[in-house]
């Protein structure tokens, strides 16, 4: 049995969607919704400050196994979003859902089969599995 959640989200997005219906403007829209989603991100750094990005190159030893690569990696992020900053960032991952549940309407696609599909494969293939 479809997970119900995914089947009303899916659904409440089909009745909502009317301006942008054209595949093409669900197109535009998921890409300027994941543009706003890393300008938000941007944003908690840049004028927030409450989080910081410390980039530089992940060091693996050559001679790490799958299971050490996690231990020598890093997220890069220095510090913790504030409430403020997480409502934004947590308003535009909802947008980008609501334009991806849209191009999955169109194609006749279910977020569900999706994410089962997806989990499937992580869990055959676990650490080597590798994004």
């Amino acid at each position: 049995m479809k997970d119900i959640l995914y089947e009303n989200f899916q659904s409440m997005v089909a009745e909502l969607l009317s301006r942008h219906k054209s595949i093409l403007d669900i197109m535009s829209k998921l890409q300027e919704s994941n543009a706003r989603v890393n300008r938000s991100v941007a944003k908690a750094v840049t004028s927030c400050g409450c989080i910081q990005i410390d980039a530089s190159k992940q060091n693996i030893p050559a001679d790490a196994s799958i299971e050490e690569i996690k231990v020598f990696t890093d997220d890069h992020i220095r510090g913790k979003l504030c409430e403020k900053c997480r409502d934004i960032i947590e308003k535009e991952l909802g947008n980008h859902m609501f334009y991806i549940a849209s191009l999955a309407n169109t194609l006749d696609i279910s977020l569900y089969d999706v994410i089962v599909k997806e989990e499937k494969s992580l869990s055959a293939l676990g650490k080597f599995h590798l994004k």
